[in-house]
């Protein structure tokens, strides 16, 4: 579904910047995860492949997203997800008719998934790192182009790097993407800067959906290190803050994964002085009891 591109007084008037907002919070499935997961199982029908039982791992939104792809499609799916992702996410999927197993965290979910694929002759669906989802995320960069042309950056979070990737392919040669990572989890910023994937201590963190180490065979590193302009990092704080600002500024309801790139502006971390700014609001799936307490 294409979404709004919406401008921000607010966030201009903050950043120094002509910011816009891309406003995924609006799918079905309140999450852009499912752009990419619609175009992935359109390729499997396409193919001749959707007669095979899919599995997938997910801190929420992708599982949720591959869950409304599949069941248009009628195929098979089990999501492996970590036992402590909010509550309404784990109950989306659930109606969704997903088979869900909950695991220790993200990590493990990763990995048994893989395991389940190689054992039970079911085809793993990364979340992250697999071209046609990344593919279906790129379409956020080429929305915001067709729907205004001289925007020069766009900001997205930044977990497995699926989105980032796809969105600076999209808008390669037209406008830089910068991605933003949390402190309490930031494979990329670690592994760039040693110049290979580096493991990780994840700490804990509002924005659930961007916690997790790096599939050690994701495809994401290098598009990530060929095309990103650059990754930044962000505090809960300044995500609370973010989360808090949208609702009070914006009426936007967003979740901590979906803030971090409002958090990065409203910080500082990324220098919009004089730009045509696209910021991308990923999700709205957070957990009634927490926006209320942040709120």
């Amino acid at each position: 579904m294409r979404t709004p591109l919406r401008h921000s007084d607010w966030l201009s008037s903050r950043s120094g910047g002509d910011v816009w907002i891309k406003v995924e919070t609006v799918q079905p499935t309140f999450s852009f995860k499912v752009r990419g997961a619609l175009n992935a199982v359109l390729r499997l029908v396409e193919t001749g492949q959707s007669s095979v039982p899919l599995v997938t791992a997910s801190a929420g939104n992708h599982g949720r997203g591959l869950a409304y792809a599949a069941s248009a499609a009628r195929i098979g799916l089990t999501v492996y997800v970590p036992e402590k992702a909010p509550k309404v996410k784990l109950e989306a999927l659930a109606r969704a008719g997903a088979t869900l197993i909950l695991c220790r965290d993200y990590d493990a979910a990763e990995r048994q998934a893989k395991e389940h694929a190689a054992s039970r002759a079911a085809l793993y669906l990364s979340a992250y790192s697999h071209p046609d989802v990344i593919a279906g995320n790129g379409t956020i960069g080429l929305e915001i182009l067709e729907d205004k042309p001289d925007v020069d950056l766009i900001v997205a979070p930044v977990g497995g790097g699926g989105l980032v990737s796809g969105v600076a392919i999209a808008a390669h040669g037209r406008a830089e993407a910068i991605g933003v990572e949390v402190e309490a989890s930031c494979p990329f910023t670690r592994s760039l800067a040693a110049g290979h994937l580096v493991e990780i201590d994840v700490g804990a963190t509002l924005a659930d959906g961007l916690a997790g180490n790096l599939d050690p065979d994701t495809i994401t590193f290098d598009l990530v290190r060929q095309h990103v302009a650059g990754i930044v990092t962000v505090t809960e704080a300044e995500i609370r803050a973010a989360i808090h600002d949208l609702v009070a500024e914006e009426r936007l309801i967003a979740e901590g994964a979906a803030a971090v790139a409002v958090a990065a502006l409203l910080s500082g971390r990324v220098k919009t002085r004089g730009r045509r700014v696209a910021v991308v609001l990923t999700g709205a799936n957070i957990d009634p009891a927490a926006l209320r307490e942040i709120i």
